[in-house]
């Protein structure tokens, strides 16, 4: 088998099998490697939202995932008292929503790759780098050395490329919540419909996915983390008392294999750039699971990766290529930036801040706003978009008035949002 190509892709998931279809389908001469067989899952927040739906449609790959599973139209979002009700997602944003396990997801868009002319090589580990005049110029394996004028580490949040590369993590954020999935037959919800909530000191993301199996999660505090690994079930359980509606769908349903769960994660951004490699996807940049931008993220990431990478690679000009990956990693931080600390507050452990409250329950009645959220939500506009200056100020106002006995608190928690805005306005520019 022929081990000199264009491009090696480290990892053959989202990430991976998207980048690999464009640009085998771009004549390039691309091998994917990953040591996983497939189909197999990984953990994930399943969700994928509509402005990923639109990158697989364009992929070719819609019709097949759709059809195993019920395409998400509706959505029940809930913070704490606020409770916001959505119609119409393919209407609203041009496509649905869909919630799928990996195992069905990667597998889909592995075979995608193959057909477009990707020599895809599973249950293979990347032991090792080759290098050449200063620069990476493929792997090395078990079965021996691939050569390749570009290397791209597609291979999760414990990339093995990123570090042979040596990539420094950047805006490093610790874990607030630990996330508690199961699986489950014979709930009783309707069709397309998916349930988002915070409430208390719970997160929630609930829906169906394919197999006819319905997702639920609780995502209890980090702090408790001993506590849930201990009794996963007793944690589960509590968790869903504390969203009735949630837990009346649930009630029917018989839980399919075991309770799961992510004990360990962190937020981070990498150096994602070097001569002859780039990290994509989760290798390169992770956030609070909370929002399910994950997915969508990576096919939004190898959309604007693979033509930079076939005009660098079809110029033969390493430095231009180069180049060209330095100005995406650029993007990609532009891109991710405000969507990330946004994240990180819809994860925070703890109750709801009051203030945040407040927004809510004013996002909630307002039409307009209620759009907004959603176009958040599915990375068309940034969050500073939705929560602007004149809201933040009437939601001060309206939480003083509410709860005049909490003024310190809430001055507290509006000189807490000002000064984040303020540290996050950009991202730092690539060295």
């Amino acid at each position: 088998m022929a081990d000199d190509y264009d491009v090696v892709i480290v990892g053959g998931r989202c990430a991976g099998a998207s980048l690999a279809i464009r640009l085998a389908r771009a004549g390039l001469r691309v091998c994917v490697l990953d040591r996983a067989h497939f189909p197999s899952d990984v953990p994930s927040t399943h969700g994928i939202q509509p402005a990923g739906v639109a990158i697989l449609r364009e992929l070719g790959c819609y019709e097949t995932l759709a059809a195993l599973t019920d395409p998400i139209e509706r959505a029940t979002v809930v913070v704490d008292d606020a409770r916001i009700e959505f119609e119409g997602a393919t209407e609203l944003l041009g496509a649905p929503m869909l919630n799928l396990r990996r195992s069905a997801l990667d597998a889909v868009l592995l075979e995608a790759a193959v057909t477009a002319g990707a020599d895809v090589r599973t249950r293979t580990v990347v032991t090792g780098l080759r290098e050449e005049e200063g620069r990476v110029a493929g792997v090395v394996t078990p079965e021996g050395p691939v050569r390749a004028r570009l290397v791209v580490g597609a291979d999760g949040a414990r990339s093995t490329v990123a570090r042979l590369v040596g990539s420094a993590e950047y805006c490093r954020t610790p874990p607030e919540r630990l996330f508690l999935w199961a699986y489950l037959e014979g709930t009783e919800h309707p069709p397309g419909h998916v349930w988002i909530g915070r409430i208390g000191d719970h997160g929630y993301l609930a829906s169906p996915t394919d197999g006819g199996a319905f997702l639920a999660v609780v995502a209890p505090a980090m702090s408790r983390r001993a506590e849930v690994l201990a009794d996963r079930q007793a944690a589960f359980d509590e968790g869903l008392r504390g969203w009735p509606e949630l837990e009346a769908v649930v009630a029917p349903g018989r839980r399919i294999g075991p309770l799961h769960t992510v004990p360990d994660w962190r937020g981070f951004f990498r150096r994602s750039a070097g001569p002859g490699w780039v990290l994509v996807g989760d290798a390169g940049h992770m956030k609070d699971p909370t929002p399910g931008q994950g997915i969508a993220d990576a096919l939004r990431q190898t959309t604007a990766l693979a033509p930079v990478v076939v005009e660098g690679l079809t110029a033969r000009d390493a430095p231009a290529l180069d180049a060209g990956l330095r100005r995406w990693w650029g993007w990609r931080d532009r891109d991710a930036w405000a969507m990330y600390w946004f994240a990180r507050e819809l994860g925070a452990a703890g109750p709801v801040p009051l203030l945040t409250a407040e927004v809510m329950r004013r996002v909630a009645a307002d039409p307009r706003r209620r759009t907004q959220l959603l176009r958040v939500l599915n990375h068309d506009v940034p969050p500073g978009r939705l929560v602007t200056a004149p809201l933040a100020a009437r939601a001060l106002a309206g939480a003083l008035r509410r709860s005049p006995g909490r003024r310190i608190q809430l001055l507290r928690e509006a000189r807490t949002a000002v000064t984040d805005e303020l540290r996050h306005l950009r991202p730092p520019v690539p060295a």
